[in-house]
Protein backbone atom coordinates (compact mmCIF):
# COMPACT_ATOMS: atom_id res chain seq x y z
CA UNK A 1 0.00 0.00 0.00
CA UNK A 2 1.31 3.44 -0.93
CA UNK A 3 2.15 5.84 1.91
CA UNK A 4 -0.10 8.90 2.32
CA UNK A 5 2.83 11.27 1.74
CA UNK A 6 3.68 9.61 -1.58
CA UNK A 7 0.06 9.93 -2.78
CA UNK A 8 -0.02 13.64 -1.87
CA UNK A 9 3.26 14.20 -3.76
CA UNK A 10 2.03 12.24 -6.81
CA UNK A 11 -1.19 14.29 -6.98
CA UNK A 12 0.71 17.58 -6.61
CA UNK A 13 -1.08 18.53 -3.40
CA UNK A 14 2.22 19.01 -1.51
CA UNK A 15 5.84 19.81 -2.34
CA UNK A 16 8.65 17.77 -0.80
CA UNK A 17 9.58 20.72 1.42
CA UNK A 18 6.00 20.99 2.71
CA UNK A 19 5.84 17.25 3.36
CA UNK A 20 9.12 17.31 5.33
CA UNK A 21 7.87 20.25 7.41
CA UNK A 22 4.61 18.38 8.12
CA UNK A 23 6.50 15.22 9.12
CA UNK A 24 8.58 17.27 11.59
CA UNK A 25 5.37 18.75 13.00
CA UNK A 26 3.90 15.23 13.26
CA UNK A 27 6.83 14.11 15.43
CA UNK A 28 6.30 17.11 17.74
CA UNK A 29 2.51 16.65 18.03
CA UNK A 30 2.35 12.87 18.02
CA UNK A 31 -0.73 12.96 15.75
CA UNK A 32 -1.49 11.37 12.37
CA UNK A 33 0.09 13.01 9.32
CA UNK A 34 -3.34 13.71 7.79
CA UNK A 35 -4.62 15.49 10.89
CA UNK A 36 -1.43 17.60 11.11
CA UNK A 37 -1.73 18.63 7.43
CA UNK A 38 -5.34 19.79 7.95
CA UNK A 39 -4.57 21.58 11.23
CA UNK A 40 -1.69 23.60 9.75
CA UNK A 41 -3.74 24.48 6.64
CA UNK A 42 -1.73 22.58 4.00
CA UNK A 43 -4.75 20.40 3.09
CA UNK A 44 -8.51 20.76 3.25
CA UNK A 45 -10.60 18.02 4.87
CA UNK A 46 -11.87 17.07 1.41
CA UNK A 47 -8.34 16.72 -0.04
CA UNK A 48 -7.25 14.57 2.92
CA UNK A 49 -10.23 12.21 2.68
CA UNK A 50 -9.72 11.93 -1.10
CA UNK A 51 -6.06 10.96 -0.55
CA UNK A 52 -6.94 8.46 2.21
CA UNK A 53 -9.52 6.86 -0.10
CA UNK A 54 -6.88 6.53 -2.83
CA UNK A 55 -4.50 4.98 -0.29
CA UNK A 56 -6.93 2.10 0.44
CA UNK A 57 -8.15 1.85 -3.16
CA UNK A 58 -11.66 3.23 -2.54
CA UNK A 59 -13.74 5.72 -4.51
CA UNK A 60 -14.12 9.25 -3.09
CA UNK A 61 -17.27 11.25 -3.90
CA UNK A 62 -18.38 14.85 -3.42
CA UNK A 63 -21.90 14.44 -2.05
CA UNK A 64 -22.94 17.99 -2.92
CA UNK A 65 -22.62 17.15 -6.63
CA UNK A 66 -23.77 13.52 -6.48
CA UNK A 67 -27.32 12.63 -7.70
CA UNK A 68 -28.46 10.77 -4.56
CA UNK A 69 -31.14 8.13 -5.18
CA UNK A 70 -33.97 8.61 -2.67
CA UNK A 71 -35.03 4.98 -3.15
CA UNK A 72 -31.65 3.92 -1.79
CA UNK A 73 -31.88 6.43 1.10
CA UNK A 74 -35.22 4.89 2.17
CA UNK A 75 -33.56 1.48 2.71
CA UNK A 76 -31.84 2.61 5.95
CA UNK A 77 -33.59 4.29 8.91
CA UNK A 78 -32.52 7.90 9.59
CA UNK A 79 -31.42 6.96 13.13
CA UNK A 80 -28.92 4.40 11.74
CA UNK A 81 -27.58 6.92 9.21
CA UNK A 82 -27.01 9.47 11.97
CA UNK A 83 -25.52 6.92 14.42
CA UNK A 84 -22.82 5.75 11.99
CA UNK A 85 -22.59 8.90 9.79
CA UNK A 86 -23.41 6.90 6.66
CA UNK A 87 -25.86 7.41 3.79
CA UNK A 88 -27.10 4.99 1.09
CA UNK A 89 -26.75 6.97 -2.15
CA UNK A 90 -27.46 4.50 -4.98
CA UNK A 91 -28.22 0.92 -5.97
CA UNK A 92 -25.60 -0.33 -8.44
CA UNK A 93 -25.74 -3.78 -10.03
CA UNK A 94 -27.85 -5.14 -7.18
CA UNK A 95 -25.61 -3.70 -4.44
CA UNK A 96 -26.34 -0.81 -2.05
CA UNK A 97 -23.76 1.99 -2.49
CA UNK A 98 -23.04 3.30 1.02
CA UNK A 99 -21.18 6.61 1.54
CA UNK A 100 -19.15 6.52 4.78
CA UNK A 101 -16.86 8.84 6.69
CA UNK A 102 -15.11 5.83 8.26
CA UNK A 103 -15.00 2.93 5.76
CA UNK A 104 -13.32 0.75 8.41
CA UNK A 105 -16.51 0.69 10.52
CA UNK A 106 -17.56 -2.94 9.92
CA UNK A 107 -20.55 -2.63 12.29
CA UNK A 108 -22.09 0.04 10.07
CA UNK A 109 -21.56 -2.09 6.95
CA UNK A 110 -23.05 -5.19 8.67
CA UNK A 111 -26.12 -3.25 9.86
CA UNK A 112 -26.64 -1.73 6.40
CA UNK A 113 -26.36 -5.18 4.79
CA UNK A 114 -28.84 -6.73 7.27
CA UNK A 115 -31.42 -3.92 7.07
CA UNK A 116 -31.33 -3.47 3.29
CA UNK A 117 -31.00 -7.24 2.61
CA UNK A 118 -28.52 -6.36 -0.12
CA UNK A 119 -24.74 -6.60 -0.57
CA UNK A 120 -23.02 -3.32 0.34
CA UNK A 121 -20.46 -1.42 -1.74
CA UNK A 122 -18.71 1.37 0.24
CA UNK A 123 -17.45 4.74 -0.99
CA UNK A 124 -15.80 7.54 1.01
CA UNK A 125 -17.07 11.09 1.68
CA UNK A 126 -16.10 13.80 4.18
CA UNK A 127 -17.86 13.76 7.54
CA UNK A 128 -19.14 17.32 7.03
CA UNK A 129 -20.64 16.50 3.61
CA UNK A 130 -22.26 13.36 5.03
CA UNK A 131 -23.80 15.20 8.00
CA UNK A 132 -25.29 17.83 5.68
CA UNK A 133 -26.57 15.19 3.26
CA UNK A 134 -28.17 13.21 6.10
CA UNK A 135 -29.95 16.37 7.28
CA UNK A 136 -31.08 16.99 3.70
CA UNK A 137 -32.29 13.52 2.73
CA UNK A 138 -33.33 11.93 6.05
CA UNK A 139 -35.94 14.59 6.65
CA UNK A 140 -39.02 14.37 8.79
CA UNK A 141 -41.29 15.87 6.11
CA UNK A 142 -42.55 12.52 4.80
CA UNK A 143 -43.37 11.25 8.28
CA UNK A 144 -45.18 14.52 9.03
CA UNK A 145 -47.16 14.10 5.80
CA UNK A 146 -48.05 10.54 6.82
CA UNK A 147 -49.20 11.75 10.24
CA UNK A 148 -51.22 14.57 8.67
CA UNK A 149 -52.88 12.00 6.38
CA UNK A 150 -53.71 9.80 9.37
CA UNK A 151 -55.26 12.83 11.10
CA UNK A 152 -57.46 13.46 8.05
CA UNK A 153 -58.64 9.85 8.15
CA UNK A 154 -59.59 10.17 11.83
CA UNK A 155 -63.27 10.99 12.00
CA UNK A 156 -63.43 12.23 15.58
CA UNK A 157 -61.85 15.69 15.58
CA UNK A 158 -62.63 16.19 19.29
CA UNK A 159 -60.61 13.07 20.09
CA UNK A 160 -57.58 14.63 18.37
CA UNK A 161 -58.13 18.09 19.79
CA UNK A 162 -58.44 16.98 23.39
CA UNK A 163 -56.59 13.67 23.10
CA UNK A 164 -53.49 12.31 24.70
CA UNK A 165 -51.22 15.32 24.08
CA UNK A 166 -48.92 14.22 26.88
CA UNK A 167 -48.34 10.58 25.88
CA UNK A 168 -44.98 10.03 24.18
CA UNK A 169 -46.36 7.85 21.38
CA UNK A 170 -49.49 9.92 20.66
CA UNK A 171 -49.67 11.14 17.02
CA UNK A 172 -49.88 14.79 18.14
CA UNK A 173 -46.71 14.40 20.24
CA UNK A 174 -44.84 12.79 17.34
CA UNK A 175 -46.04 15.51 14.97
CA UNK A 176 -44.82 18.31 17.29
CA UNK A 177 -41.48 16.57 17.94
CA UNK A 178 -40.90 16.19 14.20
CA UNK A 179 -41.71 19.86 13.58
CA UNK A 180 -39.11 20.95 16.13
CA UNK A 181 -36.34 18.49 15.17
CA UNK A 182 -36.71 19.23 11.46
CA UNK A 183 -36.53 22.98 12.11
CA UNK A 184 -33.28 22.52 14.07
CA UNK A 185 -31.85 20.30 11.31
CA UNK A 186 -32.78 22.94 8.70
CA UNK A 187 -30.92 25.66 10.69
CA UNK A 188 -34.18 27.59 11.25
CA UNK A 189 -34.15 30.46 13.73
CA UNK A 190 -37.95 30.52 14.24
CA UNK A 191 -40.92 28.18 13.85
CA UNK A 192 -44.29 29.78 13.03
CA UNK A 193 -47.43 27.69 13.62
CA UNK A 194 -50.30 29.69 12.15
CA UNK A 195 -54.00 28.80 12.23
CA UNK A 196 -55.90 29.60 9.02
CA UNK A 197 -59.57 29.23 8.12
CA UNK A 198 -59.28 25.69 6.74
CA UNK A 199 -55.87 24.37 7.88
CA UNK A 200 -52.81 24.86 10.09
CA UNK A 201 -49.74 26.34 8.38
CA UNK A 202 -46.16 25.72 9.53
CA UNK A 203 -43.36 28.01 8.40
CA UNK A 204 -39.62 28.06 9.25
CA UNK A 205 -37.46 31.18 9.16
CA UNK A 206 -34.16 30.09 7.59
CA UNK A 207 -31.39 32.65 7.05
CA UNK A 208 -33.88 35.43 7.78
CA UNK A 209 -36.50 34.37 5.20
CA UNK A 210 -39.75 32.49 5.96
CA UNK A 211 -40.39 29.23 4.07
CA UNK A 212 -43.69 27.34 4.17
CA UNK A 213 -42.95 23.74 5.22
CA UNK A 214 -46.26 22.09 6.04
CA UNK A 215 -50.04 22.43 5.96
CA UNK A 216 -51.87 20.22 8.46
CA UNK A 217 -55.63 19.58 8.89
CA UNK A 218 -57.54 22.24 10.83
CA UNK A 219 -58.94 19.76 13.36
CA UNK A 220 -55.51 19.00 14.88
CA UNK A 221 -54.96 22.69 15.69
CA UNK A 222 -56.12 22.53 19.33
CA UNK A 223 -54.10 19.38 20.00
CA UNK A 224 -50.85 20.81 18.54
CA UNK A 225 -51.17 24.10 20.41
CA UNK A 226 -52.10 22.34 23.67
CA UNK A 227 -49.05 20.08 23.34
CA UNK A 228 -46.76 23.09 22.80
CA UNK A 229 -48.29 24.86 25.81
CA UNK A 230 -47.72 21.81 28.02
CA UNK A 231 -44.07 21.57 26.89
CA UNK A 232 -43.55 25.32 27.50
CA UNK A 233 -45.31 25.43 30.89
CA UNK A 234 -47.96 27.86 29.56
CA UNK A 235 -51.54 28.03 30.89
CA UNK A 236 -53.38 25.60 28.61
CA UNK A 237 -56.83 27.02 29.46
CA UNK A 238 -56.02 30.68 28.64
CA UNK A 239 -56.69 31.38 24.96
CA UNK A 240 -57.70 35.04 25.01
CA UNK A 241 -54.38 36.77 25.73
CA UNK A 242 -50.74 36.41 24.60
CA UNK A 243 -48.49 34.22 26.76
CA UNK A 244 -44.77 33.45 26.91
CA UNK A 245 -42.91 30.31 27.87
CA UNK A 246 -39.76 28.33 27.37
CA UNK A 247 -38.90 24.71 26.63
CA UNK A 248 -35.80 22.58 26.01
CA UNK A 249 -35.18 19.69 23.62
CA UNK A 250 -32.18 17.43 23.05
CA UNK A 251 -31.13 17.23 19.39
CA UNK A 252 -28.23 14.96 18.42
CA UNK A 253 -26.80 15.15 21.93
CA UNK A 254 -27.09 18.95 22.20
CA UNK A 255 -29.51 20.71 24.52
CA UNK A 256 -31.39 23.40 22.62
CA UNK A 257 -33.73 25.92 24.26
CA UNK A 258 -36.79 27.38 22.56
CA UNK A 259 -38.54 30.60 23.54
CA UNK A 260 -42.28 30.23 22.92
CA UNK A 261 -44.87 32.99 22.41
CA UNK A 262 -48.60 32.59 21.77
CA UNK A 263 -50.79 35.21 20.09
CA UNK A 264 -54.61 35.03 19.78
CA UNK A 265 -55.75 35.54 16.15
CA UNK A 266 -59.17 35.36 14.50
CA UNK A 267 -58.61 31.69 13.54
CA UNK A 268 -57.07 30.58 16.84
CA UNK A 269 -53.78 30.95 18.67
CA UNK A 270 -50.60 31.45 16.64
CA UNK A 271 -47.42 30.05 18.20
CA UNK A 272 -43.92 31.33 17.41
CA UNK A 273 -40.89 29.45 18.74
CA UNK A 274 -37.45 31.09 18.68
CA UNK A 275 -34.70 28.45 18.55
CA UNK A 276 -31.86 29.43 20.89
CA UNK A 277 -28.71 27.49 20.07
CA UNK A 278 -26.36 27.88 23.04
CA UNK A 279 -23.31 27.49 20.78
CA UNK A 280 -24.14 31.01 19.49
CA UNK A 281 -23.45 32.45 22.95
CA UNK A 282 -19.85 31.17 22.91
CA UNK A 283 -18.93 32.95 19.67
CA UNK A 284 -15.83 35.06 19.31
CA UNK A 285 -16.25 38.61 17.97
CA UNK A 286 -14.01 37.66 15.03
CA UNK A 287 -16.69 35.15 14.00
CA UNK A 288 -19.22 37.96 13.50
CA UNK A 289 -17.82 39.24 10.16
CA UNK A 290 -16.58 42.61 11.47
CA UNK A 291 -14.30 44.46 9.05
CA UNK A 292 -10.86 44.92 10.61
CA UNK A 293 -11.20 48.71 11.01
CA UNK A 294 -14.65 48.38 12.62
CA UNK A 295 -13.44 45.70 15.03
CA UNK A 296 -10.50 47.91 16.06
CA UNK A 297 -12.85 50.80 16.94
CA UNK A 298 -15.26 48.49 18.79
CA UNK A 299 -12.57 46.61 20.75
CA UNK A 300 -11.05 49.93 21.86
CA UNK A 301 -14.42 50.78 23.43
CA UNK A 302 -15.23 47.53 25.22
CA UNK A 303 -11.69 47.34 26.64
CA UNK A 304 -12.27 50.60 28.56
CA UNK A 305 -13.18 50.18 32.25
CA UNK A 306 -16.33 52.35 32.00
CA UNK A 307 -18.70 53.95 29.51
CA UNK A 308 -21.79 52.87 27.57
CA UNK A 309 -21.84 50.76 24.40
CA UNK A 310 -25.11 50.45 22.48
CA UNK A 311 -25.96 47.90 19.78
CA UNK A 312 -28.90 49.04 17.66
CA UNK A 313 -31.07 47.52 14.97
CA UNK A 314 -34.50 45.97 14.38
CA UNK A 315 -35.72 42.76 16.01
CA UNK A 316 -33.80 39.71 14.75
CA UNK A 317 -30.73 41.64 13.58
CA UNK A 318 -28.29 39.76 15.83
CA UNK A 319 -27.93 42.39 18.58
CA UNK A 320 -27.99 39.81 21.40
CA UNK A 321 -25.37 37.65 19.66
CA UNK A 322 -23.03 40.65 19.35
CA UNK A 323 -23.51 41.52 23.04
CA UNK A 324 -22.89 37.93 24.18
CA UNK A 325 -19.73 37.75 22.04
CA UNK A 326 -18.62 41.03 23.65
CA UNK A 327 -19.25 39.55 27.11
CA UNK A 328 -17.09 36.56 26.16
CA UNK A 329 -14.33 39.01 25.22
CA UNK A 330 -14.46 41.04 28.48
CA UNK A 331 -15.41 38.31 30.96
CA UNK A 332 -12.51 37.31 33.26
CA UNK A 333 -12.39 35.64 36.68
CA UNK A 334 -11.28 38.93 38.28
CA UNK A 335 -14.30 40.98 37.17
CA UNK A 336 -17.97 40.78 38.15
CA UNK A 337 -20.36 40.62 35.19
CA UNK A 338 -24.13 40.91 35.79
CA UNK A 339 -26.86 40.89 33.12
CA UNK A 340 -30.52 41.94 33.28
CA UNK A 341 -32.57 40.36 30.48
CA UNK A 342 -36.17 39.75 29.46
CA UNK A 343 -36.01 36.87 28.85
CA UNK A 344 -32.60 35.33 29.57
CA UNK A 345 -31.91 33.80 26.13
CA UNK A 346 -28.62 31.99 26.70
CA UNK A 347 -27.21 30.67 29.97
CA UNK A 348 -23.57 31.73 30.28
CA UNK A 349 -21.10 30.13 32.72
CA UNK A 350 -19.38 32.48 35.18
CA UNK A 351 -21.88 35.32 34.60
CA UNK A 352 -24.70 36.40 36.94
CA UNK A 353 -27.90 36.62 34.90
CA UNK A 354 -31.10 38.22 36.21
CA UNK A 355 -34.51 37.53 34.64
CA UNK A 356 -36.97 40.46 34.60
CA UNK A 357 -40.28 39.58 36.27
CA UNK A 358 -42.78 42.43 35.91
CA UNK A 359 -45.54 40.54 37.79
CA UNK A 360 -43.28 40.27 40.83
CA UNK A 361 -42.27 43.93 40.51
CA UNK A 362 -38.79 43.24 39.09
CA UNK A 363 -38.58 45.64 36.13
CA UNK A 364 -35.50 46.58 34.12
CA UNK A 365 -35.07 49.77 36.15
CA UNK A 366 -35.66 48.02 39.50
CA UNK A 367 -33.25 45.19 38.68
CA UNK A 368 -30.63 47.65 37.45
CA UNK A 369 -30.82 49.64 40.71
CA UNK A 370 -30.36 46.45 42.71
CA UNK A 371 -27.42 45.08 40.74
CA UNK A 372 -25.55 48.37 41.01
CA UNK A 373 -25.44 47.62 44.77
CA UNK A 374 -23.92 44.19 43.96
CA UNK A 375 -20.53 45.65 42.98
CA UNK A 376 -20.57 44.90 39.20
CA UNK A 377 -17.72 45.82 36.84
CA UNK A 378 -19.68 45.09 33.65
CA UNK A 379 -23.47 45.38 33.29
CA UNK A 380 -25.42 44.01 30.32
CA UNK A 381 -28.91 45.46 30.05
CA UNK A 382 -31.16 43.56 27.63
CA UNK A 383 -32.84 46.67 26.27
CA UNK A 384 -33.30 50.35 27.09
CA UNK A 385 -37.07 50.83 26.87
CA UNK A 386 -37.92 53.93 28.90
CA UNK A 387 -36.58 57.09 30.54
CA UNK A 388 -36.04 55.52 33.97
CA UNK A 389 -33.95 52.61 32.65
CA UNK A 390 -31.96 54.93 30.37
CA UNK A 391 -31.26 57.36 33.23
CA UNK A 392 -29.92 54.64 35.58
CA UNK A 393 -27.84 53.07 32.78
CA UNK A 394 -26.29 56.45 31.89
CA UNK A 395 -25.48 57.13 35.57
CA UNK A 396 -23.92 53.66 35.90
CA UNK A 397 -21.70 54.34 32.86
CA UNK A 398 -20.60 57.63 34.43
CA UNK A 399 -19.72 56.02 37.78
CA UNK A 400 -17.12 53.46 36.76
CA UNK A 401 -19.16 50.69 35.12
CA UNK A 402 -19.00 49.34 31.57
CA UNK A 403 -22.63 49.20 30.42
CA UNK A 404 -23.69 47.19 27.34
CA UNK A 405 -27.23 47.48 26.01
CA UNK A 406 -29.49 47.56 22.94
CA UNK A 407 -31.75 50.21 21.48
CA UNK A 408 -34.19 50.16 18.54
CA UNK A 409 -32.92 52.72 16.02
CA UNK A 410 -32.30 52.61 12.26
CA UNK A 411 -28.62 53.62 12.39
CA UNK A 412 -25.84 54.48 14.82
CA UNK A 413 -26.17 58.33 14.82
CA UNK A 414 -29.90 58.04 15.67
CA UNK A 415 -29.01 56.43 19.03
CA UNK A 416 -27.77 59.79 20.34
CA UNK A 417 -30.98 61.63 19.43
CA UNK A 418 -33.13 58.72 20.66
CA UNK A 419 -31.63 58.91 24.18
CA UNK A 420 -32.20 62.67 24.25
CA UNK A 421 -35.82 62.13 23.12
CA UNK A 422 -36.20 59.73 26.08
CA UNK A 423 -35.53 62.69 28.39
CA UNK A 424 -31.82 62.17 29.14
CA UNK A 425 -29.82 65.41 29.52
CA UNK A 426 -27.81 65.93 26.29
CA UNK A 427 -24.52 66.59 28.14
CA UNK A 428 -24.94 63.26 30.02
CA UNK A 429 -25.52 61.38 26.74
CA UNK A 430 -22.33 62.84 25.25
CA UNK A 431 -20.27 62.06 28.35
CA UNK A 432 -21.52 58.50 29.00
CA UNK A 433 -21.92 57.10 25.49
CA UNK A 434 -18.66 55.73 24.09
CA UNK A 435 -19.61 53.67 21.03
CA UNK A 436 -22.71 52.73 19.00
CA UNK A 437 -22.91 49.71 16.70
CA UNK A 438 -25.82 49.47 14.23
CA UNK A 439 -26.21 46.14 12.47
CA UNK A 440 -28.28 44.08 10.05
CA UNK A 441 -28.11 40.42 9.00
CA UNK A 442 -27.65 39.51 5.33
CA UNK A 443 -27.62 36.02 3.81
CA UNK A 444 -24.19 34.56 3.05
CA UNK A 445 -23.58 33.22 -0.48
CA UNK A 446 -23.21 29.44 -0.69
CA UNK A 447 -19.48 28.78 -1.14
CA UNK A 448 -20.14 25.70 -3.30
CA UNK A 449 -22.29 27.27 -6.01
CA UNK A 450 -21.83 31.06 -6.02
CA UNK A 451 -20.98 32.29 -9.51
CA UNK A 452 -18.77 35.12 -10.67
CA UNK A 453 -20.20 37.84 -12.93
CA UNK A 454 -19.60 41.40 -14.09
CA UNK A 455 -22.53 43.72 -13.29
CA UNK A 456 -23.77 46.29 -15.82
CA UNK A 457 -23.22 50.03 -15.41
CA UNK A 458 -26.97 50.56 -15.04
CA UNK A 459 -27.14 48.01 -12.22
CA UNK A 460 -24.28 49.67 -10.29
CA UNK A 461 -25.68 53.18 -10.70
CA UNK A 462 -29.17 52.07 -9.63
CA UNK A 463 -27.72 50.40 -6.49
CA UNK A 464 -25.54 53.50 -5.73
CA UNK A 465 -22.52 51.20 -5.67
CA UNK A 466 -19.19 53.03 -5.04
CA UNK A 467 -18.16 53.06 -8.70
CA UNK A 468 -17.73 55.87 -11.23
CA UNK A 469 -18.42 55.72 -15.00
CA UNK A 470 -15.12 55.16 -16.77
CA UNK A 471 -13.73 52.96 -13.99
CA UNK A 472 -13.23 49.25 -14.59
CA UNK A 473 -16.35 47.22 -13.75
CA UNK A 474 -15.91 45.17 -10.55
CA UNK A 475 -16.18 41.37 -10.41
CA UNK A 476 -19.03 40.35 -8.08
CA UNK A 477 -20.74 37.08 -7.13
CA UNK A 478 -24.40 36.04 -7.27
CA UNK A 479 -26.40 33.02 -6.02
CA UNK A 480 -26.76 29.99 -8.29
CA UNK A 481 -28.31 27.20 -6.19
CA UNK A 482 -27.17 23.64 -5.44
CA UNK A 483 -28.11 20.71 -3.21
CA UNK A 484 -25.94 22.02 -0.35
CA UNK A 485 -27.99 25.24 -0.03
CA UNK A 486 -31.39 23.73 -0.94
CA UNK A 487 -31.27 25.56 -4.30
CA UNK A 488 -31.45 29.01 -2.66
CA UNK A 489 -27.89 30.11 -3.44
CA UNK A 490 -27.39 31.19 0.17
CA UNK A 491 -26.24 29.33 3.27
CA UNK A 492 -25.85 31.01 6.65
CA UNK A 493 -25.85 34.71 7.49
CA UNK A 494 -23.35 37.47 8.17
CA UNK A 495 -23.64 40.79 9.95
CA UNK A 496 -23.32 44.21 8.30
CA UNK A 497 -22.10 46.84 10.77
CA UNK A 498 -21.95 50.58 11.28
CA UNK A 499 -19.59 51.41 14.18
CA UNK A 500 -19.65 55.00 15.48
CA UNK A 501 -17.10 56.17 18.03
CA UNK A 502 -18.51 59.05 20.14
CA UNK A 503 -15.84 61.73 19.75
CA UNK A 504 -15.68 65.27 21.20
CA UNK A 505 -17.30 66.65 18.03
CA UNK A 506 -20.25 64.23 18.38
CA UNK A 507 -20.54 65.13 22.09
CA UNK A 508 -20.85 68.78 21.03
CA UNK A 509 -23.56 67.78 18.54
CA UNK A 510 -25.47 66.06 21.38
CA UNK A 511 -25.28 69.15 23.60
CA UNK A 512 -26.39 71.35 20.68
CA UNK A 513 -29.43 69.08 19.99
CA UNK A 514 -28.15 68.41 16.44
CA UNK A 515 -30.16 66.09 14.19
CA UNK A 516 -29.17 62.48 13.47
CA UNK A 517 -28.27 63.56 9.91
CA UNK A 518 -25.78 66.16 11.20
CA UNK A 519 -24.26 63.65 13.65
CA UNK A 520 -24.01 61.08 10.84
CA UNK A 521 -22.27 63.61 8.55
CA UNK A 522 -19.63 64.32 11.20
CA UNK A 523 -19.15 60.62 11.97
CA UNK A 524 -18.59 59.83 8.28
CA UNK A 525 -16.07 62.66 8.01
CA UNK A 526 -14.23 61.03 10.94
CA UNK A 527 -14.05 57.69 9.12
CA UNK A 528 -17.25 55.87 10.10
CA UNK A 529 -18.35 53.30 7.51
CA UNK A 530 -22.11 53.33 6.98
CA UNK A 531 -24.15 50.11 6.87
CA UNK A 532 -24.21 50.37 3.08
CA UNK A 533 -20.42 50.93 2.86
CA UNK A 534 -19.82 47.87 5.05
CA UNK A 535 -22.24 45.87 2.89
CA UNK A 536 -20.44 46.88 -0.33
CA UNK A 537 -17.11 45.79 1.19
CA UNK A 538 -18.61 42.34 1.82
CA UNK A 539 -20.08 42.22 -1.70
CA UNK A 540 -16.61 42.96 -3.14
CA UNK A 541 -15.16 40.24 -0.87
CA UNK A 542 -17.57 37.76 -2.52
CA UNK A 543 -19.37 36.72 0.68
CA UNK A 544 -22.80 38.20 -0.13
CA UNK A 545 -24.63 39.61 -3.14
CA UNK A 546 -25.60 43.08 -4.32
CA UNK A 547 -29.33 42.23 -4.07
CA UNK A 548 -28.96 40.96 -0.51
CA UNK A 549 -27.36 44.18 0.74
CA UNK A 550 -30.11 46.22 -0.93
CA UNK A 551 -32.70 43.95 0.74
CA UNK A 552 -31.50 44.65 4.29
CA UNK A 553 -30.02 48.18 4.08
CA UNK A 554 -32.03 51.23 3.08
Amino acid sequence: MKQLGDILLDEGLLTEAQLMAALDEQVIRGESLGRVLVDIGMLTESQLVRALAAQVGMQFIELTDYPVDRTAVALLPAAVCRRYTVLPIAIHEGALVLAMADPGNVLAVDDARTMSRMPVQTVVATREDLSQAIDRFCRADEEMDDLASSFEETADAEEIAAGDVAEDDAPIVRFVNLLVTQAIADRASDIHIEPAETDLRVRYRIDGVLHEMQRAPKHIQSGVISRLKIMSDIDIAERRKPQDGRMSVVHQGRKIDLRVATLPTVWGEKVVMRILDNSTASLDLRDLSFLEENLDVYSESYNKPYGMILVTGPTGSGKSTTLYATLNAVSKPEINVITVEDPVEYRLPGINQVQVNVKAGLTFAGALRSILRSDPDVVLLGEIRDHETAQIAIEAALTGHLVLSTLHTNDAPSAVTRLIEMGIEPFLVGSALDCVVAQRLARRLCTKCKEEYTPSEVELIAARFPWSPGDELPTLYRPAGCQACSRTGYKGRLAIHEVMRVTEEIERHAVAHSSAAEIGHTAREQGMLTLRDDGWAKVLAGVTSLEEVLRVVA
